[in-house]
């Protein structure tokens, strides 16, 4: 099962709470498994490319879609190709409705990265060996045939924002000439611990809407959902409000956002811009984003008949992006006004 529009039609991340205990020393470090003996896909080939903008703007992007290939067996750690067809389906379809926040911001691009199956098994260590050696080679790639120091900003989300905090804690700290010139990182769907900026001291976490050289990240649920929510990985993240930017605990109300995406009734395959439908409290005991404003039963029912493998009900994971879209687009350009104005 893939990540695109999973827990209100398809189905779940992980089906039990035994989530990678031992890897989390290891992948909250951001090292990449020394044991990946494979070559990282070619990145000179325009086919292994979601996006190769023209430059029209002054600042890039750089996006990792979440899990988007379908796997017949969940329950063993599989790699998919490539050149994945279903992976080559949905990895469009995700960036139509998250990496399109920032397309008016940046110009955006995106490579196809191979991506871990959705397993329960030594989950983060499985995407700290390839998935994260195809994206690391790809921006190293973007780096250095693309960017032509320009200011850029990363997005991941789900598997995608776990590759991106692998990218910042390796090859930034590697590169600290390349880190110098990112506006922000949205490293959504992924815990960002204390310890993993502990143990990473060149990253720094947002404070504000205004700061630069930041991560931004947050996990979005409801007020009580229907058991563990496996996208923590039993982590406890930093977290920053998507409406007003704060890192304390103040209710953000619908009134204040700038607007969402939303799948439209009755058959939910195409997306419009709606009026703020999520609101926004941070938990920081549980290092989680509550939203009180959806409706459950619609976007995250929880497990069925139909779709045994779904989420807990109120986790909204699907939603981070589409629930604050339009409060993600204007922050980000925020945030470019504040870097390129220091230079």
């Amino acid at each position: 099962m893939s990540d695109n529009n999973r827990g209100f039609t398809r189905g779940g991340f992980i089906k039990t709470a035994g989530i990678v205990v031992l890897a989390l020393g290891a992948v909250a470090a951001g090292l990449l498994s020394a044991s990946c003996k494979e070559p990282a896909t070619d990145y000179s080939q325009a086919v292994h490319w979601l996006s190769l903008p023209a430059t029209v703007k002054a600042v890039d992007v750089f996006y990792l879609y979440p899990t988007a290939w379908t796997s017949t067996d969940p329950n063993n750690p599989q790699i998919c190709a490539i050149d994945e067809p279903t992976m080559l389906t949905q990895a469009p379809a995700a960036f139509a409705r998250q990496a399109t926040a920032f397309e008016t911001v940046g110009n955006i691009y995106a490579p196809y990265y191979r991506q871990d199956n959705l397993s329960s098994t030594d989950r983060l260590n499985v995407i700290a060996g390839i998935p994260t050696l195809d994206a690391v080679a790809a921006f190293d790639y973007y780096i250095k045939h693309y960017n032509n120091g320009r200011p850029f900003i990363l997005v991941g989300h789900s598997q995608g924002a776990t590759v991106i905090s692998n990218l910042l804690s390796g090859y930034m700290k590697d590169h600290p000439e390349v880190n110098k010139n990112m506006v922000a990182a949205y490293v959504i769907g992924h815990p960002v611990t204390q310890a993993y900026l502990d143990n990473n001291k060149h990253l720094k976490f947002a404070t504000g809407p205004d700061d630069t050289g930041v991560i931004i990240s947050y996990n979005t649920q409801a007020p009580v959902i229907g058991g563990i929510n496996p996208v923590l990985y039993g982590m406890v993240g930093r977290v920053i409000n998507p409406i007003n930017w704060k890192t304390d605990e103040t209710l953000a109300t619908t009134a204040e956002g700038q607007g969402s995406f939303m799948p439209v009734p009755p058959n939910f395959v195409s997306w419009q811009q709606e009026p703020q439908y999520a609101d926004a409290r941070i938990d920081k005991t549980s290092g989680v984003l509550i939203c009180s404003t959806a409706d459950a039963s619609l976007w995250s029912p929880g497990p069925s008949a139909k779709n045994p493998g779904a989420f807990p009900s109120g986790v909204y994971h699907s939603f981070d992006i589409p629930f604050y879209y339009y409060n993600l687009r204007t922050n980000a350009q925020n945030r470019v006004n504040k870097f390129l104005g220091k230079q």
